[in-house]
């Protein structure tokens, strides 16, 4: 069982979406995040939209997007969520 000290919050889950999707999350990682989507509807939404957008552009190479445009994502998503 996870406590709630090793609970991710949110943040944490946007920040790891990525290599979770890319099965790269550590075993523990995998467990936290996962707790977390089972917990939580607006990330499991979130999760959910990231795959699609996936599913709909294929694959970007990881270099293909500015720093700046990802925390522009990042910052519009978080956004989002909240709102």
């Amino acid at each position: 069982m996870i406590t709630d000290a090793e609970q991710l919050s949110c943040q944490e889950l946007v920040e790891l979406v990525t290599d979770y999707l890319e099965d790269a999350l550590p075993e523990e990682e995998r467990l936290r995040f996962e707790d977390h989507i089972s917990r939580c509807g607006a990330c499991t939404i979130y999760l959910e939209q990231i795959r699609e957008t996936i599913s709909l552009l294929g694959h970007l190479p990881e270099d293909s997007l500015s720093p700046e445009a990802e925390r522009e994502l990042l910052e519009a998503f978080q956004g989002w969520k909240r709102g």
